[in-house]
């Protein structure tokens, strides 16, 4: 099920947002859409093999394509949505 939502003050001028589980958003938007998540350095590490090394339990946002293809680590979520604009990929949130 889709659901529409106003996205937080935090994320920008963006007006709306989609909700959609992982699977759907792999088979509709692999190469259009991206979402990030806030993930430690140990995690990073696993899913990021040519990152730069990172003390375990730092914080730092990854971005990833629809289709889970990890694409870009940031420092905050506002550089990791920056960083989705630039690719002109466009933001979805996963639940």
């Amino acid at each position: 099920m889709t659901d529409f939502k106003a996205l937080p003050d935090t994320v920008g001028n963006l007006a709306d947002r989609i909700e959609i589980s992982p699977e759907a958003l792999a088979a509709l938007g692999g190469t259009e859409w991206a979402y990030f998540r806030r993930m430690t350095g140990q995690e990073i590490r696993a899913r990021f093999p040519t990152a730069p090394e990172l003390a375990p339990d730092v914080a730092v946002f990854a971005v990833f394509r629809a289709d889970g293809t990890p694409i870009a680590l940031a420092e905050t979520a506002q550089a990791a949505l920056a960083n989705m604009a630039t690719l002109d990929l466009s933001p979805v949130t996963l639940h």
